[in-house]
């Protein structure tokens, strides 16, 4: 039986591809974004989250009941040893106020197609369906195919937002299944990409073109995120790119905001969410505008 790693299914999504959808979100990515809205989406296993303010000040179940040592009491918090914790989920049964979670749990291929299922009434009557998001889904390339190939035996649309950090050969793999590609793309400079995701651009922008050429339907995705990728020199090479490409009219843009910041702090990671300003409306606005000079559609998503 095939199982894949998965921290969210989000039911009645309307942000991720048309109509009312499920997001499937999946564990692990290859790049390390610092902007990354689903930090928790990035480690490819299971991690332990705590919630400080759902934490009562006297309790220490959690840390009676751990069997590794993991927890400890400290200037009335809790601190977690990262190393020690093997994610047996005993403290998350033991904390009376949920403050302790487990994120990332292995399903089967049966177990996401169920809560897919669950609102197959509404993808028809709202032309949606499902969504796989991340992480990177492509991480999980075999797990994928699996939903993807039932997904299509049921006649349900499927839409894969992806980094497209992959070998085209693997894309191709998936490719004819997926109804709609919701396609990240930062920027086009490869020294600065590999600086802040941790990887090159080169396989990226060779998979958007090719998988551009094959007919596949996409719609480009563009996080703005000021100091990065907002320059007028590289919104006019991701313009220009983006023209010589077939049949990609289509895009969206994601103006950086700080709503993941609390998920940065109860996995213990660091983040730019406290020095990195969001972008002015009239920042994001000025890019639409240069954008749809080179005759794209654009809108500016949340």
């Amino acid at each position: 039986m095939k199982t894949g790693l998965i921290f969210d299914i989000k039911r009645y999504a309307l942000h991720d591809g048309p109509g009312i959808r499920t997001t499937v979100f999946f564990k692990g990515c290859p790049l390390h974004c610092p902007w990354c809205h689903n930090p928790e989406g990035q480690d490819s296993k299971p991690e332990l989250s705590f919630n400080q303010t759902r934490c009562l000040e006297d309790c220490t179940e959690c840390i009676k009941i751990c069997p590794k040592d993991a927890l400890s009491r400290l200037n009335h918090s809790i601190s977690i040893d990262r190393e020690k914790c093997d994610f047996c989920g005993d403290c998350t049964q033991a904390c009376p106020t949920n403050a302790l979670e487990i994120i990332g749990r292995e399903l089967s291929v049966e177990e996401v197609m169920k809560e897919i299922e669950k609102d197959r009434v509404f993808y028809e009557e709202s032309a949606g369906g499902v969504t796989f998001s991340g992480g990177e889904p492509l991480a999980q390339l075999e797990f994928l195919n699996s939903i993807l190939e039932e997904c299509k035996k049921k006649s349900i649309h499927t839409v894969l937002d992806t980094c497209g950090y992959i070998s085209f050969n693997d894309l191709e793999k998936i490719a004819e299944k997926v109804n709609l590609f919701l396609y990240d793309f930062k920027l086009m400079d490869d020294e600065k990409h590999q600086e802040v995701t941790g990887v090159s651009n080169k396989l990226i922008i060779g998979n958007l073109k090719k998988l551009s050429e094959s007919g596949s339907k996409i719609v480009v995705r563009i996080p703005i995120i000021q100091g990065v990728n907002d320059s007028e020199d590289n919104i006019t090479k991701t313009a220009d790119f983006l023209t010589s490409l077939p049949g990609i009219k289509d895009i969206s843009l994601l103006p950086y905001h700080k709503g993941g910041r609390q998920k940065y702090e109860r996995l213990s990671k660091a983040s730019w969410m406290d020095k990195t300003p969001t972008p002015s409306r009239e920042k994001i606005i000025g890019i639409k505008k240069k954008l749809e000079c080179f005759g794209f559609m654009v809108k500016i998503g949340d």
